[in-house]
């Protein structure tokens, strides 16, 4: 992303702040997405979404290459990702245990 200087109104942590809290106060999925249209250009979506597509491949171990050869996204960018997971802020991880189903107890047979 280009760094242009900004002007003096702009507080960009409250801005940030701002939207965050606007991303949690959607409800769905299709709400989550207009969002996204509406905020993001396509190359910007594309970007995303391959960051995240790399996420739980490298969460299960799979090599680099392996990745790239099932997703096509580049070798720099799962490089990218996984220095994320092993030294970012959580949110990959978080974000990706959050998903995970709950596993439901095994029932026993009655004897």
């Amino acid at each position: 992303m280009k760094r242009r200087p900004l002007s003096p109104s702009l507080d960009s942590r409250r801005s940030e702040r701002a939207l965050c809290e606007a991303l949690l106060n959607l409800r769905s999925v299709a709400e989550m997405q207009a969002f996204l249209d509406d905020l993001c250009t396509p190359a910007e979506r594309e970007a995303m979404r391959e960051r995240w597509s790399v996420v739980p491949q490298l969460l299960a171990g799979k090599p680099y290459r392996q990745i790239h050869e099932a997703t096509a996204v580049s070798i720099t960018t799962i490089g990218r990702v996984a220095r994320c997971l092993e030294q970012g802020a959580g949110g990959y991880a978080l974000a990706a245990a959050r998903l995970k189903p709950a596993r439901k107890p095994r029932s026993r047979a009655a004897s």
